[in-house]
């Protein structure tokens, strides 16, 4: 038995709120997804500035503390907003005794879809082999 002629009085307009409801929820789960690849790309360029920061600190006329305030150079040209690196960089002993530059970057991302101005703090370490003569 199929019924034709108009909806119940009841359940006019009701399409309208739940693609309001439901599309909110969409909205909401792509401005995450999107939010999380932008956090992804960020923290990616972060880890290859603060590799070459410590392959800048490895050559063979530098002072291993010369990574960290290179890396925060390609940090700032690379990372687009106000973020401004904190990064150290040391010489330490590898697995066998290989000598190693490290360079630690800790820099603060705002995020840029979730409202009130929140942002999220990534740390990237980055190794290079320190040239001999």
């Amino acid at each position: 038995m199929t019924a034709s002629g108009p909806a119940p009085v009841a359940d006019r307009g009701s399409a309208v709120v739940e693609f309001v409801l439901v599309g909110t929820l969409l909205l909401f789960l792509f401005l995450g997804v999107v939010q999380v690849g932008i956090v992804l790309h960020i923290r990616n360029t972060l880890a290859a500035d603060a590799a070459e920061g410590a392959r800048h600190a490895a050559n063979l006329n530098a002072a291993p503390d010369s990574g960290g305030p290179y890396a925060e150079q390609l940090i700032t040209s690379s990372v687009p907003g106000n973020t401004a690196g904190n990064c150290t960089s040391n010489a330490v002993t590898g697995p066998a005794g290989v000598p190693l530059v490290e360079v630690h970057c800790q820099v603060s991302v705002p995020l840029t879809l979730v409202p009130l101005g929140a942002s999220t703090t990534i740390s990237v370490v980055g190794h290079a082999v320190q040239e001999t003569p």
